[in-house]
């Protein structure tokens, strides 16, 4: 598979690592995790995500990264490295050093469904620490303007009339956007096709361009071609409506009862990154996530801020929802080289 290495952008900022003292986190104690605390960070930090520019993992890694920049006072270096339904991003958080400067922005399938649908990646659930959860959201059900298609139900009704036919676009393999159909075609009990692309931006692209007919998408990736008028959403994949787009209905109320599945976005480090720096990384990030306007900024993209209460509950959280893509996955009965 072919490596796209996109531009990396970079966050400066001057430090403010007094205001992250305020914060008010929990430390642990002692003269070297004290040392250890104090000269962290001294140098850039890499954010590593597994999706091109221009899509939802993207858009948020870039308002997170400048706002994280700003208070710890380093640069934030976004590294894009699409490709293989994000296991290369993933491998390379693995190996990396755990120092705290290569982080990874990315969602429950590194908790377990990567290592079920890829049989040959050389990395565990293990091999990484949840720090916490940041943003998370509900996909938009969106299709093809030409289609002719204007609710779940409408959807449902072409699938059964033609089993197989209707395309969906994900922005990888074993990915969120990717389980929202396997899903749905369960619950509805339809046959859809899967054409994984390489980030939800492309995959936004294709049902624009009529490439396929539909797809569960990241409201950032599909907004564009939404306001463009080349999609029209059709519902959300959450259980309830949600307050960034409140006018469209559920799948599960438009008829898909039981239907629940939302996105969301975490920050992981590698494995045996010292505890003082995770938790510096915790309260930071608690911190920068609350300003209002970053939360503005978020919602107008439809996601809403979703920090976790503790490292310790993120990290269950992660393994449940690890366990949930997992399931998901052995359902759909998927399975890559």
């Amino acid at each position: 598979m072919i490596r796209i290495k996109k531009p990396s952008r970079i966050f400066t900022a001057m430090p403010t690592l007094a205001a992250l003292a305020a914060a008010g986190c929990t430390l642990f104690a002692g003269p070297a995790s004290a040392a250890a605390d104090a000269g962290y960070p001294n140098r850039p930090i890499r954010i590593v995500i597994g999706f091109p520019a221009g899509g939802g993992a993207d858009n948020t890694a870039r308002l997170y990264g400048d706002a994280l920049s700003k208070e710890l006072g380093q640069p934030v270096i976004i590294d894009n490295k699409p490709g293989a339904g994000t296991t290369i991003a993933a491998e390379t958080v693995a190996k990396a050093a755990p120092d705290g400067y290569t982080l990874y922005l990315a969602t429950a399938s590194v908790m377990g469904s990567d290592k079920v649908l890829y049989k040959n990646i050389k990395y565990e659930p293990s091999d990484f620490v949840p720090i916490t959860r940041l943003v998370s959201a509900p996909l938009v059900l969106a299709v093809n303007k030409d289609t002719g298609i204007h609710s779940v139900a409408d959807l449902i009704a072409r699938a059964k009339a033609k089993p197989g036919a209707l395309n969906y676009s994900s922005s990888g393999n074993g990915v969120i956007t990717h389980l929202a159909g396997v899903h749905f075609s369960k619950l509805a009990g339809v046959q859809m096709t899967h054409v994984p692309y390489k980030g939800g931006a492309p995959s936004a692209q294709a049902v624009a361009a009529g490439d396929v007919q539909l797809t569960f998408a990241t409201a950032p990736s599909i907004k564009p071609m939404i306001d463009a008028g080349k999609a029209v959403p059709i519902a959300v994949t959450s259980g309830q409506r949600s307050p960034a787009n409140p006018d469209y209905p559920t799948i599960a109320e438009s008829g898909v009862k039981g239907y629940d599945l939302s996105a969301w976005y975490g920050l992981f480090a590698p494995a045996r990154t010292p505890p003082e720096i995770v938790d510096k990384l915790f309260a930071a990030t608690r911190k920068v996530m609350a300003n209002p306007e970053l939360k503005r900024k978020f919602l107008a993209q439809g996601d809403e801020v979703s920090t976790s209460a503790s490292v310790a509950e993120f990290q269950q959280f992660a393994a449940r929802e690890g366990k949930i893509g997992i399931d998901l996955v052995l359902s759909s009965g998927a399975k890559l080289d």
